[in-house]
């Protein structure tokens, strides 16, 4: 799912929106292979580096989730979009010096991996506006250096961050390894789902696997997969 770049801005905006339309088709036909309803299989377009432009091309062909890794270039693009229907997911490393521009502006967080970063999320949530969205970043490779907690911390650290109040714990979220071959890119996904069931068992009111890219997607989707994050596939490259 390799898209096509246009030379010029306007056959952009049309490309990707032909994109969108292509990367739903698939979406849906990997859930059907699955053996599930499509519905629940969430497109969370990552337009981190995308231009305006892309992002009200795709706003506009009915896109309405859209992921930044960048805590002040995903502020300026709601104000200079202004559309209050959009759903802001902040994916990217959050320091704790950010929580409080993440906590005002976005709605949902999907790397909180500390229970000191997630606490000032809740302290800072504006109280006018609805709950923050929370996902546990897993690293479930156990790679070092990435972010992420172990999952033998998974339940303890979701037990605590269910408790706060002004935010809600949605479920989790994991970037593994890249890997060669439908089998090898479902095992990481099918031990996240096994990590968010246990947490179902124990009570815990999660509904969400943030997990699979445009590479991976069908391999996470087979998994159970809820969201999946998709960029190059649908804007093409980063500018």
């Amino acid at each position: 799912m390799k898209p096509s770049i246009a030379k010029h801005p306007e056959q952009n905006v049309i490309r990707v929106t032909e994109n969108l339309g292509v990367i739903r088709d698939l979406l849906a036909q990997a859930a059907r292979d699955a053996g599930r309803d499509a519905d629940p299989v969430r497109l969370l377009a990552v337009s981190k580096k995308q231009p305006v432009s892309a992002i009200l091309a795709a706003a506009g062909a009915g896109q309405l989730d859209f992921g930044e890794n960048f805590v002040q270039e995903g502020i300026d693009k709601m104000a200079a979009i202004g559309r209050r229907d959009l759903v802001w997911h902040f994916i990217g490393h959050l320091q704790t010096n950010k929580t409080r521009a993440v906590a005002s502006h976005f709605d949902w967080v999907h790397t909180v991996d500390r229970l000191k970063v997630a606490a000032r999320l809740s302290e800072q949530r504006p109280p006018e506006r609805t709950d923050l969205n929370i996902c546990l970043q897993v690293n479930i490779d156990n790679e070092a250096g990435k972010s992420g907690i172990a999952g033998s911390e998974v339940l303890a650290l979701a037990q605590r961050v269910a408790e706060l109040p002004r935010i809600r714990l949605r479920g989790l979220m994991c970037l593994p390894m890249i890997r060669q071959g439908f089998t090898a890119q479902r095992e990481p996904f099918a031990k996240l789902r096994e990590l968010f069931d246990d947490l179902q068992r124990h009570g815990l009111p999660v509904d969400t696997l943030s997990m699979g890219m445009s590479d991976d997607f069908r391999a996470a989707v087979f998994e159970g997969s809820t969201i999946v994050r998709i960029g190059t596939a649908l804007f093409g490259v980063r500018q």
